[in-house]
C-alpha cells in the first residue's frame, strides 16, 4: 500500500474513532460491554472495506465519494423516507415549499421498496399525462429505479423546463408497464382554489401546504362572505399530498377552537403536541372533507383531526398513510440529510402511519373529473344541504330552549 493511501485510511479512521468516542461520551455507552460486535470493531471493518476498494477496485475511486455512498447506505438503510441531500437537493428541497420548481409536477415516496406516486399535483405536466395516485415507477428514462434513494429519483425527475423524461409506470390493471414521456415545466402551485357552489354552500381546495396557504385559505374565506352568506363547506383534500406540518395545523386551527390537533411523538418519550385555540376560528358551519389515496401526510393530519372531533364528515377514499415526520438538518459543507424523527398521531391517538384516515362515507369514485362535472363534488354537497338542515335545527333548539310541560 502506498504512503498516501496508507495515511488517508489512517486519518479517516482516527476521524470517526474521534467522533465516536465523543459521542460515546454524551452517551455513556461503554464499547467493551458490546463485545466482538461493538461500534469499534464495525469501524474498522468499514475502514478496512474502504481501504480494499480503493486499493482493488476496477477505477481509482476518491474518498470522499466512498464517505458519501456510505453515509447514503447507512440512510437508506432505516426507511425510505431518510436520505442524504447533496447541497444541489438541498436548495431544490428549499425552493419547493415555496411553491415554485421545475419538473413533472409528481409528489413521490417509497412504498413496499417501490418509487410510487403519492399524487399528481393539478394543472401540471404529469397530471395532463394521465399520471394516478398509486402508479408505480419502474424506471426514469430507462434506468430502473430500484435500490435508489428517494431524492436520487427526485434529481432524475427534476429538470429545466422544455426537457423530456420518460418514465415506465406499472398501474393496477395494466397489464405490462407503459411509458410516459413528460416535457418538464416550471410548476407553480396555486396552493388554495376556491369558489361558490350554490344557496350559501362553498368550495375550497387545497392542493399543497406551502408558506403561505393558511393566509391563502383565510383571504379566500374573507372573498367568499362578500359574495355569499356562508351555510357550509367543501373542503376537498383529494390528490394533496401535503406539505408543512405548521400549515396544516393553521388551517385545522380554523375549525376546532380547542384541543389537540396532532401529536407529534419522537423517539423514547419525546412528544410534541399542537392544539387549537378560539382565535380566529370559523363560525360552526358544516363540512365535508373530501380525501382519496393521494391525501398524504398532512392532508391526513387535517382529516383526522377533524374526524375525531366530529367537527366534519369525511368522504371519499382511504388516504395514502404516511404518518411519519422528516426533519431536514443542514450540514456544513451546503448539504443536509432529511431524517425521519417522529410519527404523527392524531387527537384520539390513531397512528397514520401505513393505515392512513379511513372516510365516514366511501365514494366509489373520488378521483379529481379534469373536465366536466366531478361526482364527488355533488355527492359532497347533497351531504352538506341535509347537514345544513339538522345544523339549523340544531340551532334553533339552542335559542328556543326545551318545551316545557303546560297543564291546561
Amino acid at each position: 500500500m502506498s504512503k498516501k493511501r496508507k495515511f488517508t485510511a489512517l486519518l479517516l479512521f482516527f476521524f470517526l474513532l474521534g467522533s465516536l468516542m465523543g459521542a460515546l461520551y454524551t452517551h455513556r455507552v461503554s464499547a467493551r460491554s458490546e463485545g466482538k460486535e461493538g461500534v469499534y470493531e464495525k469501524l474498522k471493518l468499514f475502514t478496512e472495506v474502504m481501504e480494499i476498494v480503493q486499493r482493488e477496485y476496477v477505477e481509482e475511486v476518491k474518498p470522499e465519494d466512498l464517505i458519501i455512498g456510505a453515509i447514503q447506505g447507512m440512510l437508506q438503510s432505516l426507511d425510505p423516507h431518510s436520505s442524504y441531500l447533496t447541497p444541489d437537493m438541498f436548495k431544490e428541497l428549499q425552493v419547493e415549499t415555496k411553491g415554485s420548481f421545475g419538473g413533472l409536477g409528481i409528489e413521490i415516496g417509497i412504498r413496499d421498496g417501490i418509487l410510487t406516486v403519492i399524487s399528481p399535483i393539478e394543472d401540471t405536466p404529469a397530471w395532463r399525462a394521465g399520471i394516478k395516485a398509486g402508479d408505480k415507477i419502474i424506471k426514469i428514462d430507462g434506468e430502473p429505479t430500484k435500490g435508489l434513494s428517494l431524492m436520487e429519483c427526485v434529481k432524475r425527475l427534476r429538470g429545466p423546463k422544455g426537457t423530456k423524461v420518460t418514465i415506465t409506470i406499472m398501474r393496477e390493471g395494466f397489464t405490462e408497464p407503459k411509458d410516459f414521456t413528460i416535457v418538464r415545466d416550471i410548476i407553480k402551485i396555486k396552493s388554495v382554489k376556491a369558489r361558490k357552489l350554490e344557496n350559501g354552500f362553498v368550495y375550497l381546495r387545497i392542493a399543497q401546504f406551502q408558506e403561505r396557504t393558511a393566509d391563502d385559505f383565510s383571504k379566500a374565506i374573507e372573498d367568499l362572505e362578500k359574495e355569499t352568506k356562508i351555510r357550509g363547506m367543501v373542503l376537498d383534500l383529494r390528490s394533496n399530498p401535503g406539505g408543512l406540518l405548521n400549515q396544516a395545523v393553521e388551517i385545522a386551527d380554523f375549525f376546532l377552537d380547542k384541543g389537540v390537533i396532532v401529536t407529534v411523538k419522537g423517539r423514547g418519550e419525546e412528544r410534541m403536541e399542537f392544539r387549537a385555540k378560539e382565535e380566529g376560528t370559523l363560525p360552526h358551519w358544516p363540512v365535508v372533507v373530501l380525501v382519496n389515496h393521494g391525501s398524504a401526510s398532512a392532508s391526513e393530519i387535517v382529516a383526522g383531526a377533524l374526524q375525531d372531533y366530529g367537527r366534519a364528515v369525511i368522504m371519499g377514499r382511504r388516504t395514502f398513510g404516511k404518518g411519519s415526520v422528516q426533519t431536514i438538518i443542514p450540514l456544513e459543507d451546503g448539504s443536509g440529510i432529511r431524517l425521519t424523527t417522529a410519527r404523527y398521531f392524531t387527537p384520539k391517538g390513531r397512528s397514520i402511519q401505513d393505515k392512513g384516515i379511513e372516510p365516514d362515507i366511501t365514494l366509489e369514485r373520488a378521483e379529481i373529473v379534469r373536465d366536466g362535472e366531478d361526482p364527488a363534488i355533488k355527492e359532497a354537497l347533497k351531504h352538506l344541504k341535509a347537514l345544513s338542515i339538522y345544523w339549523r335545527y340544531l340551532e334553533e333548539e339552542e335559542v328556543s330552549g326545551p318545551l316545557k310541560e303546560v297543564s291546561l
